[in-house]
């Protein structure tokens, strides 16, 4: 029996989760190199005809017969690690945006130029079998992947998707901001004029991220502000604010003359005051003006709060197709170190409001500052069409790439950013359930109090037959799940990357939220360092502050792990199965199996959780016998369909008494049935409730018919005999002996 010490696990899996996520950054380092001595050594040629893979145009052919333009054969084989998708480990393949032309010379000079990743990527994958997706997203629009895959158009065979506009990709070309959008609501504005400044807002709010701050102001006759609750500051740009603003957005009206001087003077007054009090992101600072021209006298406002030092950059978007105070417009921008664009359609929007992205690298780029970002939790699945993902959360580490040129130094250019996907579930293997115990977990959080990975975070909600990730998935605050957290002590430590414990009194809701268990527990936390992320465990008082552990002869053991009745928990990692492609088709009991038969010797297994459940298949061996021997007694009553146990290292034996047409209780105990099954983040319903039941008493519980909504308890004497009124009920018995639950 040995007492499980939170302070040294939450430690020990905080380094090997740094472990894990620095191979990831220095894939991507590898990556960045490789990208800028490609460019370096690469001339442009305004001439060059280059035939690429486009993921658009693979095996597909033309009218002729023949291989399509930028198409050709492109080997694709379904792979485990990729989730079950079609790819190309041997190369990567180019993605190109449906308004950007596939041949244009920055295209094809680019991709030349990136061909030289392909090697890096496989050299990557190599020496770190773990990775997932790499890429590479250039400022030119086009988008790198390896493993190659052939991309999904929608409905109307448009690829929307841009890596410009990714988070990834925004958060790495970019330092943190505080950002002030003022938009043109005068009469002149209009009609369609409105609709492209809307439209305008929204496209420059969708690149602000958690670590960027935000306000927005309308300005006609008098200045106002978007949400009036925000008025005078900053608020940070989440994804709940950002949408916020964007319903705001639709509803603003014109009317009136537009006086600009006053909302320029009330937008410096925002950011000045930021500065003065240490408050947002501590780092650029610009306002966006949106207007159809300005022709009062400004430039004494810039004098006053901008000039000389122009610390707070100002970008101007000229919207319509008249361009009569256009000189004006450029002047603001060009004398605030600001970018001047004319959007006269909706189609220009896109294209030109990114342009601010590279205005604002320009010091990271000239300074060569290569920061690593990781994002906040996410689920791509624009990127594959839903097909790829599997709506699995990730984050993604990515890293800037810039020419290093001698002639563009000075001019600071962006080439695109590099990076690779981590999805969290692999990450959260590394905080093993079975050392947590029964009621125990892991969970991450980021620097802004954002959780990145809860057994309470649950992203996803049912629309027909469809799951989709819900609105505000990845906004959600630590203090909205562990909201025993009152005066949000844990929260505040973890944020600031402080390392501690803390105990609390917590109500935990099992069976989605219809039962709940009073519980103690201890929260041990940690920051991952090189990472914005930090680390919590808890543990339960009572069952989850010591673990037994026992040795058997592993040959004796083995015969009884290896009977029919027997299952483990597919979802823990007993062997990495994940590393050698020849294993990926392994389940983890076969891999179990191989590893101790001396089959597969080069497997990497956890030999502690092995030798564990070594010792419950040997204890638990006499069960089968006892049970089988209840199925031959003839005097044994009809309605028992099961007889079943568990065990902490994630161990099941289960006897089905009938056949499966006869079982009213079809899915229970069934690979689908993930609340009473052995998962990544929970041990089953009816173990976690029998392990808080008093001893000697059963937990008895009566589902619908095929489903597990209503339970009822009783609390016999194990020693009496059932009811007459309930011994004829379709229901489940589970009795609580110590170490198992059966």
């Amino acid at each position: 029996m040995e007492k499980v010490n939170g302070e040294e696990l939450v430690k020990k899996f905080a380094e090997e989760m740094e472990g894990m996520l620095g191979r990831k950054m220095k894939s991507v380092k590898r990556l960045a190199e490789a990208a800028e001595d490609a460019d370096l050594y690469h001339e442009f040629n305004s001439t060059l005809q280059f035939d690429y893979y486009n993921s658009m145009m693979i095996n597909s052919v033309s009218a002729d017969g023949n291989a399509a333009e930028l198409g050709g054969e492109f080997p694709l084989e379904e792979n485990e690690h990729f989730n079950k998708l079609e790819v190309n480990t041997q190369l990567s393949d180019i993605q190109v945006p449906t308004n950007v032309y596939n041949k244009d010379p920055n295209i094809l000079n680019g991709v030349y130029m990136s061909e030289a990743l392909n090697d890096v990527f496989l050299d990557n994958f190599q020496k770190d079998p773990t990775l997932t997706w790499q890429y590479f997203g250039s400022a030119t629009g086009f988008f790198r992947l390896y493993p190659g895959i052939a991309w999904t158009p929608d409905e109307n065979g448009v690829v929307t998707f841009d890596c410009r506009n990714r988070n990834w990709y925004i958060q790495a070309a970019t330092s943190p901001k505080d950002i002030i959008i003022v938009v043109d609501v005068s009469g002149s504005m209009k009609g369609l004029r409105l609709t492209i400044a809307k439209h305008t807002i929204n496209t420059i709010l969708d690149t602000l991220g958690e670590n960027d701050f935000v306000n927005l102001i309308a300005y006609s006759d008098y200045v106002q502000y978007v949400e009036p609750c925000f008025k005078g500051t900053l608020v940070q740009a989440d994804l709940d604010n950002r949408e916020h603003f964007k319903l705001l957005v639709e509803e603003l009206q014109v009317k009136g003359e537009g006086k600009v001087k006053k909302a320029m003077k009330e937008s410096f007054k925002i950011l000045n005051e930021a500065t003065a009090q240490g408050q947002g992101s501590l780092c650029n600072q610009a306002i966006m003006l949106i207007t159809d021209g300005a022709m009062e006298d400004y430039e004494d406002v810039f004098q006053e709060f901008n000039w000389p030092e122009r610390r707070v950059r100002v970008f101007t978007y000229l919207i319509g197709r008249e361009v009569t105070f256009a000189q004006n417009v450029k002047w603001i921008a060009c004398n605030n170190k600001g970018y001047y664009t004319h959007i006269s359609t909706l189609a220009d929007v896109q294209e030109n409001v990114m342009e601010y992205l590279h205005v604002l690298s320009r010091p990271m780029v000239i300074n060569h500052d290569h920061d690593i970002i990781w994002t906040e939790a996410y689920m791509d699945s624009v990127l594959f069409n839903s097909r790829a993902q599997s709506l699995l959360l990730m984050t993604s580490v990515a890293m800037p790439v810039f020419s290093k040129k001698k002639e563009t130094l000075s001019h600071g250019i962006l080439l695109g950013v590099v990076g690779t996907d981590v999805p969290l579930k692999e990450l959260m293997r590394l905080a093993p359930r079975h050392k947590l115990g029964v009621h125990g977990y892991a969970y991450l959080n980021t620097n802004n109090g954002y959780i990145l990975s809860h057994p309470d975070l649950r992203p996803l909600y049912k629309e027909g037959k469809k799951l989709k990730p819900k609105p505000n998935y990845n906004s959600v605050d630590l203090s909205e799940v562990e909201w025993e957290d009152d005066d949000e002590k844990l929260r505040t430590a973890m944020v600031k990357g402080e390392s501690g414990r803390m105990s609390l009194d917590v109500r935990a809701t099992v069976e989605k939220g219809r039962r709940v268990m009073f519980l103690k527990n201890d929260y041990f936390y940690t920051t991952i360092n090189e990472t914005p992320f930090s680390l919590g465990i808890v543990l339960t008082r009572g069952h989850g502050e010591y673990i037994f552990t026992g040795n058997v002869s592993v040959k004796e053991a083995l015969i009884d792990l290896m009977q029919p009745d027997v299952t483990i928990a597919n979802d823990w990692t007993y062997c990495e199965t994940d590393i050698d492609p020849h294993h990926r088709k392994l389940t983890q009991h076969q891999a179990v199996f191989r590893y101790l038969t001396g089959k597969e010797p080069d497997l990497k297994c956890d030999e502690d959780l092995l030798r564990q459940t070594l010792f419950d298949a040997s204890v638990t061996a006499p069960m089968e016998a006892y049970w089988t021997a209840l199925m031959l007694d003839t005097r044994m009553e009809e309605g028992v369909e099961a007889a079943f146990l568990g065990t902490r290292s994630g161990l099941m034996r289960v006897t089905r008494y009938v056949g499966n047409e006869e079982r009213v209780a079809k899915k229970f105990l069934s690979p689908s049935d993930k609340e009473n099954i052995f998962t990544l983040d929970h041990f089953p319903v009816w173990y976690r409730r029998a392990a808080e039941y008093p001893v000697g008493k059963f937990l008895y519980y009566i589902p619908r018919e095929d489903t597990r909504d209503v339970y009822r308890d009783y609390e016999p004497d194990y020693r009496t005999t059932m009811p007459d009124d309930q011994q004829n009920q379709d229901g489940i018995v589970i009795k609580q002996p110590g170490h198992l639950s059966a």
